[in-house]
């Protein structure tokens, strides 16, 4: 048996099996495209996480578009954070190309020309679906590793939280959270000493100088009502296929701080709202996550510690996660160990550095006999790549250095017109975009000031009323003693007027005179 045969047979016998599955193209030897020799992924193992990984221009996000139309088509519903804008052409079908039907006659795959159900999300400004969290979802905890806060901080985070529940204060914005820091420390600081004990002033103003970085990469906008509903995101249209969600995010490249505060609420939503799955036949959601480094370069460690976690346990939910990103090394190795499906296009070593990581990206792969993985990782052309899954029963499959399949859809932008028309045909726009500002903390307690206020100063005026009626009596008082003891005597006046004077002095002079 030849080289080339003994080779098919290597890559199907691994590539068996017996459920459904996504081809994603056909294994390559020596360069040469092995027809038949099909990679396949299990759609069994989708929730096992992955990773597709390569230098600029290689092919990555061409492959997120297949895996993501092949989902859909087998009624799996998707979630791609679009970092670059350059997906929601998947809402139309591709156009088709000469070199299309090359490659697929190459593979031995029939190509299709199709368009997908697309929802079109957004975090900020632009047109889509406008996503939202409260303050009151995120909790005392989660609030406080997204601000990367002290102990002490966290706990006063904590007790915020607890007073607005004691005193039934909605935490739904910044405005309500920066409003309660105020007032615990002014207003309200004799009521929080009583109840908790005294809060520094010193660490809520650390805390109000977390949220306004926060606030200053747009988190205004994402904190709010209406709250997004996770269960949203598994739609499936009429005729059974899983709803394509593209989250747009080119506006917020410069923000990830925003992209990280939604993605861990995100995660920690549809961890404690998803239901057990168990070993189930079919992941219910597949997260896309773009320019992956954005979440972690930035990320501290309280918050790095918390992705790993939801990670490690958000597949048991049905839920798979799919970083992409040029280099493996962009995603921490506790996150790199969970994924089970890595899809690793072409890297380019210009420096020293570079080689250096191709040497650890190599050992990321199983064993070959067939291939050297530091060669092959320099050499893969564009649409090419390493592609390592899971089988059935969780083993690794054999490495194949894959041609990989066109996406069915358009791998362009659509057009202003295309997208309006989308947005006016969506259910969840007219579901969301509505702005909501209901009577929440900061209202509240604007309310509980004022009033204080003003019982405040009815309190003083009635004070001050009261001092003048006791002025005003005390100065009668006065003033009728003064009148008291300035009043003559009847009696003394008669004896002492000058009349009475003048006739006993003539009485006496009569009297001495004889």
């Amino acid at each position: 048996m030849s080289k080339k045969e003994t080779f098919y047979n290597f890559i199907t016998e691994g590539n068996a099996t017996k459920g459904e599955f996504i081809p994603v193209g056909a294994a390559m030897l020596d360069g040469e495209t092995i027809t038949g020799a099909h990679v396949k992924i299990p759609l069994k193992t989708m929730n096992r996480h992955g990773l597709i990984a390569g230098a600029t221009g290689t092919g990555k996000t061409k492959s997120l578009q297949v895996l993501a139309e092949n989902l859909s088509d087998k009624g799996v519903p998707v979630l791609l954070m679009d970092i670059k804008g350059d997906l929601s052409g998947i809402a139309q079908p591709s156009p088709g190309h000469a070199k299309i039907d090359e490659r697929h006659e190459k593979i031995g795959l029939p190509f299709e020309a199709k368009q997908f159900p697309v929802e079109v999300l957004t975090l900020s400004e632009q047109n889509g679906v406008r996503l939202r969290a409260t303050i009151s979802e995120f909790g005392p905890v989660l609030l406080s590793r997204i601000l990367d806060l002290t102990e002490t901080q966290s706990g006063i985070v904590s007790v915020i939280f607890q007073y607005c529940d004691n005193n039934k204060l909605p935490l739904l914005d910044l405005k309500d959270f920066k409003k309660i820091l105020q007032y615990a420390t002014q207003e309200g600081k004799a009521e929080f000493t009583e109840a908790y004990g005294r809060i520094s002033t010193a660490s809520t103003g650390a805390i109000l100088r977390k949220i306004i970085e926060l606030e200053q990469q747009g988190a205004d906008l994402f904190f709010g009502e209406t709250s997004f509903d996770v269960q949203d995101l598994l739609r499936v249209n009429d005729e059974g296929r899983g709803y394509i969600n593209i989250l747009r995010l080119t506006d917020i490249q410069d923000k990830p701080k925003l992209f990280s505060t939604f993605m861990l609420s995100l995660l920690a939503e549809i961890y404690s709202t998803f239901p057990e799955q168990g070993d189930s036949d079919r992941p219910e959601l597949v997260m896309f996550i773009d320019e992956a480094h954005l979440i972690f370069n930035e990320a501290s460690k309280a918050l790095l510690n918390q992705i790993e976690s939801i990670v490690k346990l958000i597949r048991s939910k049905g839920v798979g996660l799919y970083f992409v990103t040029q280099n493996p090394t962009d995603v921490p190795e506790e996150v790199l160990g969970q994924l089970g499906l890595k899809i690793q296009h072409a890297l380019r070593a210009f420096t020293a550095k570079d080689r250096k990581a191709i040497k650890l990206t190599a050992q990321n792969y199983p064993d070959s006999e067939y291939y050297d993985t530091t060669e092959v990782l320099t050499s893969l052309g564009i649409g090419e790549a390493l592609v390592s899954a899971l089988d059935e029963k969780g083993r690794p499959t054999p490495l194949a250095a894959t041609m990989m399949r066109a996406p069915m859809s358009r791998m362009d932008v659509l057009t202003s017109s295309e997208l309006s028309t989308l947005l006016s045909n969506s259910k969840l726009v007219k579901k969301y975009n509505e702005t909501i500002d209901r009577e929440s903390a900061y209202e509240m307690l604007n309310d509980k000031i004022k009033a204080a206020e003003a019982e405040e100063a009815k309190e003083k005026a009635k004070k001050e009323k009261e001092a003048l009626k006791k002025a005003e009596a005390k100065r009668k008082t006065t003033t009728t003693k003064r009148r008291t003891s300035t009043r003559i005597n009847p009696v003394v006046k008669v004896l002492t007027s000058a009349t009475f004077i003048r006739s006993v002095f003539g009485i006496l002079t009569k009297v001495m005179s004889k």
